[in-house]
């Protein structure tokens, strides 16, 4: 049995992204909820054939970087140059000592790219050395002159458009960057044109639609547009919790301590506002409650922190493709007073979620002194969670199971 091809993956992302306007850099703005990098970076990471993912970033945007890539696998990024060749060229130098046999170059600003196009691109460099993922050309292409006037018209059947992950024999493609930059040039617009000048041969295989160039705002917009589309299962869900007091300095509300004259009597840390909050999301998914997932009467919950509660159900939004729109909660206390650490909350909430703060709400009430919160024994919460899930029959249980026994 012939021995596995050791694949690694330069993700290049230093580019600046001027042409799609103001903002910052395009593969750190986020689209679909997530940031351009990581969608770009995700399939990699986690591709089984994939041992190592080097990324080449502007070394301005270190911080940038590291926050919009947590929790992804991937090797220390490596400071790119002034043109996509030269930081190609520094993300190959950056793998020469591991000497992988097949490397795959992929453009931080395609965030669609998928397992399968990666899959293809590995096993095309294994049989050619070179391979670029292409797509047929749909429209008729002229070639115009200084003046603007039709010079020609290319038969389309034998025109593609070329698109990463670009695919090659590591020492090859490395050797031939190398050869580049002793003779000076530093033109080529994508590694597949530095081949060919070197004198490889490049063949193609089939690439995808979908794996498009964020270039301009309009990009954007469109593909905003269709990963909307693509979520049309809307569903609401909502939530309430009450907790009372006991002794205690503080308690914790939507995630923040809150110095009080007393705590909450609770087998976690009682929570009310992200306990609310979490039934909501289950509901929304109809996934059961809190109380299924986290029993009370488990001892590994005893004194747990909340947070932990709110991104299992966000995670379970995530496992089904979906996304959350919006999240809200009201409190519903005399006292602590809420409204000097609303937005503090918010944040916590934003934080945990990983939701933009804009989606994010928290209110606060009195019950005019009436009952028990009037007469200050505990808290209650009411919450609602705003999801959006793709459409489809799959019926799933609360155990995250659907009814064809696949997991969620």
């Amino acid at each position: 049995m012939p021995k596995p091809e050791r694949t690694a993956a330069i993700l290049v992302a230093a580019g600046r992204g001027l042409r799609a306007g103001a903002g910052g850099p395009k593969q750190y703005r986020t689209i679909g909820g997530q940031t351009v990098i990581y969608r770009a970076m995700e399939a990699f990471s986690g591709h089984p054939d994939v041992f190592a993912v080097q990324p080449v970033v502007n070394p301005d945007d270190t911080a940038l970087f590291d926050e919009a890539v947590a929790g992804l696998r991937h090797w220390p990024p490596t400071p790119g140059g002034a043109t996509r060749q030269a930081s190609v060229h520094a993300g190959l130098e950056a793998l020469a000592s591991e000497k992988p046999d097949i490397v795959l170059i992929h453009d931080a600003a395609r965030p669609f790219v998928t397992a399968a196009v990666i899959s293809r691109a590995i096993a095309a460099a294994g049989r050619t050395g070179a391979a670029i993922p292409v797509i047929p050309v749909t429209d008729t292409i002229k070639l115009t002159g200084d003046a603007g006037d039709v010079e020609a018209t290319p038969e389309r059947a034998r025109l593609r458009i070329a698109q990463t992950p670009q695919a090659f024999r590591f020492d090859v493609i490395l050797e031939a960057h190398r050869r580049a930059a002793r003779d000076g040039r530093s033109d080529f617009t994508d590694d597949a044109a530095l081949a060919e000048w070197a004198g490889l041969t490049v063949a193609t295989f089939e690439g995808d639609a979908a794996n498009m160039k964020l270039t301009t705002p309009e990009d954007f917009a469109r593909e905003e547009a269709r990963l909307a589309s693509q979520l049309g299962d809307i569903r609401t869900g909502t939530g309430y919790d009450v907790h009372a007091f006991g002794d205690g300095d503080h308690v914790m509300i939507c995630g923040v301590r809150v110095p009080h004259t007393k705590g909450f009597l609770a087998h976690s840390d009682g929570d009310v506002g992200l306990h609310a909050l979490v039934d909501a999301i289950l509901g929304a998914l109809a996934d059961g409650d809190i109380g299924s997932h986290f029993p009370p009467s488990d001892a590994k919950w005893k004194g747990a922190s909340s947070d932990q509660f709110l991104k299992y159900a966000v995670e379970r939004v995530t496992a089904r493709g979906g996304r959350i729109a919006n999240l809200e909660v009201t409190l519903i206390c005399e006292r602590p007073k809420i409204g000097p650490l609303r937005d503090t909350m918010r944040a916590k909430i934003a934080e945990i979620s990983g939701v933009h703060i804009s989606r994010v709400a928290v209110k606060a009430t009195t019950s005019e002194r009436l009952g028990f919160t009037g007469r200050e024994e505990g808290i209650a919460a009411t919450a609602s969670a705003t999801v959006r899930l793709p459409w489809d029959d799959k019926g799933w249980d609360d155990k995250g199971w659907d009814d064809k026994g696949r997991s969620a």
